[in-house]
């Protein structure tokens, strides 16, 4: 999937990402900038979450539970990671092995982690209001 987009469509861009994701783990690249938490809050508010959505650069994970109380959705950013096995630390493993949507920025951090099937998502800027996203 090949798709140019501007930020006032974000919400199709997201519908079909879920519509188009073999499964739930989703690894968002691109550059600092490019829009990967802009379209990750996106996705998650299609996700029915409750929640405000913001970048869990410091925390490094933000959970997320639906209207009904649901975990629907694990959010990371690993850009703070200096070593791929700080990801073992906080318990990834655990994460990976829930039902919920894994969505994931910086991914390249973590590769050995990574699970196989997880589906590659890479953003990149086009000008300073379009993007590209190929899946």
């Amino acid at each position: 999937m090949n798709i140019i987009y501007s930020e006032n469509q974000l919400k199709e861009v997201a519908e079909e990402i879920l519509r188009n994701a073999p499964n739930k783990f989703l690894a968002f690249n691109g550059e600092m900038g490019a829009g990967k938490t802009t379209l990750i809050k996106e996705i998650v508010k299609l996700l029915d979450v409750k929640d405000i959505v913001n970048s869990p650069t410091f925390g490094i994970v933000n959970e997320y539970e639906n209207t009904e109380g649901e975990l629907i959705a694990y959010h990371f950013d690993f850009y703070r990671l200096n070593d791929e096995n700080e990801a073992l630390d906080f318990g990834l493993e655990d994460y990976l092995n829930s039902k919920a949507w894994i969505l994931m920025e910086w991914p390249e951090k973590i590769p050995s982690y990574l699970p196989e099937d997880t589906t590659q998502i890479t953003i990149e800027i086009i000008d300073a209001t379009n993007r590209q996203l190929v899946m």
